[in-house]
């Protein structure tokens, strides 16, 4: 049980959902019928998802390793520091993850293994670095996620669009900046901040898919979906700035990463295959129950 706290099960399908909305997004230009590949290169779809999901955990779990004396004193209930796991099992696992990862996205194109190998350098240099600074913690994690998606474009072993993948840097940001009150409290300049950056990301999500394809109005009812889950909590932090309700923002914020991706799909794909990829919150939420997300 310790060791799948470690890996933040509920966060896990958040990154298998950014690998379907990326291959959605790779079809879509490339000039593929979403429908049919996900019908017929199932193979390729199951490495990439299990390529993301443990590349995520791994990265995780290090995070909490790098993490383990600040977390004896901020969150001692946390798996390191309470002694349920050892640094050295829990370094073991991460460095396993985050291996597994990387190699199974070379089984899929030279392009997807190079993406998996600089997303996992990425995520080291976030946990061991990057996130003691309040500028580029934030970025670099964004980074990440951005990489994930890229991840899932590459699919057919090209790129044949990569700026979509700064709107999840934007994003992950603004979480990660909501997520600096988690123990203290008393961020409401970085809610408003997080605020604004959602905006924009709701606003180029909107602007890419009209200007790409026809589907916005298709897109519109996730979108709207989309701003509901990410908006009520947030204010709710703002209004009660407390840490318990900044952290219901941050998991809101994370897990509705799964419905962004589900805009995605609608605005590049169809409506079916962006409901399917939104089912997966329902598990993260059932997850998230059981398992802490940050």
């Amino acid at each position: 049980m310790g060791l799948a706290r470690l890996c933040r099960p509920a966060n896990l399908p958040t990154a298998a959902a950014d690998i379907l909305a990326g291959i959605a997004i790779s079809c879509f230009f490339s000039g593929i019928a979403s429908e049919d590949y996900f019908l017929v290169d199932t193979g390729a779809i199951t490495l990439l998802v299990f390529s993301s999901v443990f590349l995520y955990a791994g990265g995780v779990v290090l995070n909490d390793v790098f993490d383990a004396k600040l977390d004896a004193v901020e969150r001692p209930e946390r798996p390191i520091p309470s002694g349920v796991v050892s640094i050295k099992e829990a370094a073991a696992l991460g460095a396993i993850l985050i291996l597994l990862g990387c190699a199974l996205a070379v089984f899929v194109s030279d392009m997807s293994g190079y993406i998996a190998i600089i997303l996992a350098a990425t995520i080291y240099i976030y946990d061991a670095i990057a996130k003691q600074h309040a500028f580029f913690g934030p970025l670099v994690m964004g980074i990440c996620r951005g990489l994930n998606l890229l991840l899932g474009i590459s699919v057919l072993g090209e790129l044949p669009i990569v700026w979509i993948a700064t709107i999840p840097v934007l994003y992950i940001f603004a979480i990660t900046l909501i997520s600096r009150g988690e123990v203290h409290g008393d961020n409401k300049k970085h809610i408003v901040m997080a605020g604004i950056m959602y905006a924009f990301v709701l606003v180029l999500i909107a602007t890419g898919v009209a200007v790409h394809s026809t589907n916005l109005p298709i897109a519109a009812p996730f979108l709207l979906f989309f701003a509901v889950m990410i908006y009520s909590p947030l204010l709710k932090a703002y209004k009660q700035n407390s840490p318990e309700h900044i952290k219901k923002a941050v998991m809101a914020g994370v897990l509705s990463l799964i419905v962004m991706d589900a805009c995605w799909a609608a605005g590049f794909s169809n409506w079916y295959i962006a409901l399917g990829i939104l089912l997966l919150l329902p598990i993260s939420i059932m997850l998230s129950k059981l398992f802490a997300v940050t």
